[in-house]
């Protein structure tokens, strides 16, 4: 197990379960249609948030650029969120 050491192959395998638990587990009769789509949504935000920082490397960068890319990020789901909800 000396690649999951490494973070960037151990986000990459939780992506990976991430992508399995909303695609296989919450796409089944096992919830309630709303609660399974905000969960998708938030695995969705959540995906997209591990992208930008070990991927995209905006873990390094300074503190202003990561403050932009979260509240962007926390507004656009916000924003979906809210639309799909109401």
């Amino acid at each position: 197990m000396v690649y999951l050491r490494n973070p960037v192959v151990a986000v990459w395998a939780a992506l990976m379960l991430a992508t399995c638990a909303s695609t296989w587990w919450l796409s089944k009769d096992v919830f309630a249609p709303t609660v399974s789509a905000v969960a998708i949504i938030l695995i969705a935000a959540l995906k997209i948030r591990f992208v930008i920082g070990y991927f995209m490397e905006l873990r390094t960068a300074p503190l202003p650029w990561r403050l932009v890319t979260d509240a962007w990020l926390l507004s656009v789901t916000g924003v979906i969120l809210g639309i799909y909800l109401f």
